[in-house]
């Protein structure tokens, strides 16, 4: 963990100054990506390093001078590199970022998630600060389905190829056909991913968005994997009891309302077999103001703040350890930390 944040008499006048100006940066720094994205010029620079702005510009037929401005201001902020003559490339790792759809560490999902959607929503912010009004993500365009599951590709990827089979049988499981269900599986890109890395595992995804759950339904028809993943619009607590090896949320908990929080815990336990796996991969909200200022914690503030008109609640360790006492699950939840603050809860039936 980082060092405390100074506070009280601690801080100087030009420290409080010089943090108003580093945030702006970095809104500032997130739509120069956004453009570097939507243009192709992270990409231009990944195919053919040690370009110049000016050939950037030809390449992709754009304006010279803001083309160098981009690439003079995303190399003062490390994004790219250069040489004497300033011919630019892309800083270390910035390849796999920003240039490679579909990589585990690709981030221009999350960065479009931001400049696409969530200025919308912070232009409706003031008067829903006055009214509490909220604006669920369900039902949305495909774009923003769409968007969603791009920002989170790198959990999904990670949940299906290491941290389930990394649980106590699941490998074994996953390896014979075993039975996963996904709550809240969105656009189905978990689906996809498990049954890619586990071609015996048989998949059901479940949502209530009927977005995402179109657009789930699209991927497993054009993969011919009818046989083994199946999308269904329906309530957990309704499936078959004791019928799935491991029941996989990622980042769902946080957005289920709280006031049916236990009802999907309770349905959760309820369809896995004895010895079968709830994980869940999501955030937890600080539960003290000494927690609100420590580095693991800065992540779920942000989502908690970014997702309000969206109506969503980030919970509590406490919170979340009494919803699986609740359910009935007697072992105590196995906890970690992963990435920028997402919490990997892991409990056995």
């Amino acid at each position: 963990m980082g060092k405390p944040e100074k506070t009280g008499s601690d801080i100087s006048l030009d420290e409080q100054v010089a943090k108003i100006f580093a945030w702006r940066r970095g809104f500032n720094t997130i739509f120069l990506i956004d453009i570097g994205v939507d243009l192709g010029l992270f990409k231009a620079l990944a195919e053919a390093p040690g370009q110049t702005s000016a050939e950037i510009a030809r390449q992709l037929k754009l304006h010279a001078h803001y083309v160098d401005v981009w690439c003079m201001t995303a190399f003062g902020l490390g994004l790219l590199d250069a040489d004497e003559e300033r011919r630019f490339r892309l800083a270390p790792h910035m390849d796999k970022i920003l240039a490679s759809p579909g990589h585990p560490r690709d981030l221009t999902g999350y960065v479009r998630l931001g400049t696409a959607f969530l200025t919308e929503d912070f232009a409706r912010c003031r008067e829903a600060f006055r009214t509490g009004e909220t604006v669920p993500f369900q039902g949305r365009s495909h774009a923003f389905a769409d968007t969603i599951g791009e920002a989170i590709r790198g959990l999904h990827a990670a949940t299906a190829r290491k941290i389930l089979p990394d649980l106590e049988g699941m490998r074994q499981t996953l390896e014979s056909g075993g039975r996963v269900l996904e709550v809240g599986c969105g656009t189905g890109r978990f689906l996809m991913q498990l049954t890619g890395a586990w071609p015996s595992a048989h998949c059901t995804g479940a949502d209530i968005d009927p977005t995402g759950i179109e657009i789930a339904r699209n991927k497993v028809a054009t993969a011919g994997l009818e046989a083994r993943v199946e999308v269904i619009e329906s309530d957990v607590a309704k499936l078959p009891a004791a019928s799935y090896d491991a029941v996989v949320m990622i980042e769902v908990l946080h957005e289920i309302a709280p006031q049916i929080r236990q009802h999907v815990i309770d349905g959760c336990a309820h369809v896995l077999k004895p010895g079968g796996w709830l994980l869940i991969v999501d955030e937890t909200y600080p539960s003290t103001l000494e927690e609100a200022r420590r580095p693991e914690f800065q992540f779920p503030l942000q989502t908690g703040f970014e997702e309000l008109t969206w109506g969503n609640v980030i919970p509590t360790r406490e919170e979340q350890e009494q919803l699986f006492a609740n359910a009935g699950f007697k072992n105590a939840a196995e906890r970690a930390i992963i990435g920028e603050g997402f919490t990997i809860l892991s409990v056995r039936r």
